[in-house]
């Protein structure tokens, strides 16, 4: 009998993961002979912030529509806590929180009415209405505004009463698009800080083309560029995908910018980025450098081709490229057709 309690806790822990998952394979979007999105596909884990990241008209609001039920997929599967996007749609309605970049609005209700709205048309139950609006407004920090009228609301409180809409039934999974455009630094911040409050409790998918968001909210990134997905992973394992790229930062001591770069000349696989006087008239140079080679093998070579050459070597930093490297490598292709633009 020792084992049952953990069978039933493993099964109790299969059904939470699959109640917050998504799993999108395959999926295509066409519109006679335009093509949305084509073969997309990818995973979020219960619980994660996933980043949705790409260019303008990359594809990430018509892979969300399709996610929230609002467009069927030419091709493909997508589920949504186990359930069908087009066989079950509203199995996958009642289980998603959505948030398009327009956040659906009433101007001429207040904030608890309409919220109050939401949550009947949401099918949440009479009698958890007032329980479910007070929770979303202590969360979104609206509880000063529930009597205001909509429309005389900041865009920084509209789009945290858009956030409340999409959270007043309790779903599984919340979907923001473009959460964050048009807001003020201030409001990025306090909406951002919302989302990360979110996690865990919740799987967000984060459609955004703005890189800080990524960074500083999301535990993976699917980037999207003409509609295909480019790269999937966690910041840090996009960074190592980009091993040709390593790049390393030197402190140095030297009367000249031309000695730095002659004592690297003779270094074929060192390659010069920059050069920068740390200060006006200093005699030390910030130098970034990159190469092809291992970052174990180069960079003590250019320190010692450095040293070699009579200048001073004051510090030695190493970095990996950025994630705004990773993503203007991945999203700009010289010499190919302009990008597919989305559909409204």
């Amino acid at each position: 009998m020792t084992g049952l309690p953990t069978a039933r806790a493993n099964a109790v822990a299969k059904v939470l993961r699959t109640a917050g998952a998504i799993e999108v394979e395959h999926l295509s979007k066409t519109y006679g002979s335009f093509t949305a999105i084509r073969d997309v596909s990818f995973q979020v884990n219960a619980g994660e912030i996933m980043g949705f990241l790409g260019p303008n008209g990359a594809g990430k609001t018509t892979s969300m529509r399709i996610l929230a039920g609002y467009l069927p997929a030419s091709e493909g599967t997508a589920r949504v806590a186990g359930f069908d996007v087009h066989e079950n749609s509203m199995a996958v309605r009642q289980r998603i929180g959505y948030l398009p970049e327009n956040p659906p609005l009433y101007p001429d209700m207040t904030v608890e009415a309409y919220l109050h709205f939401v949550a009947q048309i949401k099918r949440v139950s009479p009698g958890d209405r007032p329980r479910r609006v007070d929770e979303v407004l202590r969360r979104c920090s609206l509880e000063e505004k529930r009597h205001t009228l909509i429309r005389k609301l900041s865009k920084g409180f509209k789009q945290r009463v858009g956030i409340a809409q999409a959270l007043v039934h309790d779903p599984p999974v919340i979907i923001l698009d473009e959460p964050t455009i048009g807001l003020d630094p201030k409001q990025i911040i306090e909406v951002r800080n919302l989302i990360k409050s979110l996690a865990g409790d919740h799987t967000i998918v984060l459609s955004t083309h703005i890189l800080p968001e990524v960074s500083m909210t999301c535990d993976r990134v699917v980037i999207i560029n003409r509609g295909q997905v480019a790269a999937i992973g966690t910041p840090a394992e996009l960074t190592a995908q980009l091993q040709d790229r390593q790049q390393a930062r030197l402190l140095v001591g030297a009367t000249e910018e031309t000695a730095i770069r002659a004592a690297l000349q003779p270094l074929p696989q060192v390659e010069v980025v920059s050069v920068q006087p740390l200060a006006a008239d200093s005699p030390r140079w910030q130098v970034q450098l990159k190469s092809s080679a291992a970052m174990d093998g180069w960079i003590p070579e250019a320190a010692k081709a450095l040293v070699q050459a009579g200048i001073d070597l004051y510090e030695i930093g190493r970095s990996q490229a950025s994630l705004e490297e990773i993503f203007l490598q991945l999203t700009t292709q010289e010499g190919s057709e302009g990008p597919l633009e989305e559909a409204a």
